[in-house]
């Protein structure tokens, strides 16, 4: 059985994980810098173990994954709020944890070695303007971070990276951009991560414009991340993929949205018509043999708890926590 460890588990995006894999048939840790409340644990899969560790402790951290010896090490632990703290602590935070992190894995003896990076590190909303070179954006699209945590999560691609090209073949790193994070209780109206409902950003274009409209359902996250630790021999090493849901969050084409919301971007924006998202997923696709299961328009609950019916879920089908 593939032992592994989940920094960061007790987040948004870290309980579906930890659930997840552990369901999949993995041997979870999670680890964070504080155990879950009891309640929290009891309602985890049975067959997690939980550990309290600070991980911007190098000596902590490498003492934790020599006691764990996992094969296999996702990193989610990270301040996951642009501006949530003053920008030198995020930076300062999140850099350290990837580089202690990767560094205590590979000497550990991991194997397999994900980093959670973020699509912020590609620089939209700047107040200085930012267009793209095309859309949807790819993992080919210059980062062009403007806040630290953008930064931090730039950073945390190229620790894996580097780890890569001091390593070679012998230990397998990657990292992943998950879009805007929507935990499964979040669709029956808990608030998102930014404190307004799905419902909320749906209603109101505005809301979500500062992300693009992107998100992704926590549990296919999950299942991208089940694909990547089997698939990270076949893939090239210290790689980075975008992980989103196939549509937007709107209910009208990003052909019309975007450009009331990111000035010259019209020609740009011209082909994400229908329910096209703004961040592409073909290569989690192509190179892993990924697809996301849920959308909005699958997910969404009434007040009562009824999926939504009529026009919305006639629309298509076709989700690290901020994006």
């Amino acid at each position: 059985m593939t032992r592994v460890v989940v920094t960061g588990g007790s987040g948004r995006l870290g309980r579906s994980v930890v659930a997840g894999l552990a369901e999949a048939g993995y041997d979870v840790v999670s680890v964070d810098r504080a155990l879950p409340p009891e309640a929290q644990r009891a309602a985890a899969h049975r067959a997690v173990e939980h550990r309290a560790a600070e991980l911007t402790d190098p000596g902590a951290t490498l003492a934790l994954m020599r006691a764990e010896r996992p094969d296999a090490v996702v990193n989610l632990a990270a301040i996951a709020v642009p501006f949530s703290a003053p920008e030198h602590v995020i930076l300062q935070t999140n850099a350290v944890i990837a580089h202690t992190v990767a560094e205590a894995a590979t000497e550990a003896g991991a194997r397999r070695i994900v980093m959670a990076s973020s699509p912020t590190v590609l620089g939209y909303g700047s107040p200085a303007g930012w267009l793209p070179p095309a859309l949807p954006l790819t993992e080919d699209t210059p980062p062009r971070p403007w806040h630290a945590y953008g930064l931090s999560k730039h950073v945390a691609e190229q620790v894996a990276q580097m780890f890569a090209a001091a390593r070679g073949g012998s230990v397998r790193y990657a990292s992943f951009r998950p879009c805007y994070v929507i935990a499964p209780e979040e669709w029956a109206g808990a608030p998102t991560q930014q404190g307004h409902t799905v419902r909320e950003r749906l209603d109101d274009p505005a809301l979500a414009a500062p992300a693009l409209f992107n998100y992704v359902d926590a549990r296919d996250v999950t299942t991208f991340l089940e694909a990547l630790l089997e698939g990270m021999g076949a893939v090239r090493n210290g790689d980075t993929f975008f992980v989103g849901a196939a549509d937007a969050l709107a209910r009208r084409p990003l052909a019309e949205l975007i450009p009331q919301f990111v000035p010259g971007s019209e020609e740009l924006a011209a082909g994400l018509t229908g329910t096209a998202p703004a961040f592409s997923i073909d290569k989690a696709r192509e190179e892993l043999g990924w697809e996301p299961a849920r959308s909005w328009r699958t997910e969404l609950r009434e007040d009562a708890g009824d999926p939504v019916s009529g026009e919305l879920a006639g629309a298509g089908r076709h989700g690290k926590d901020t994006a």
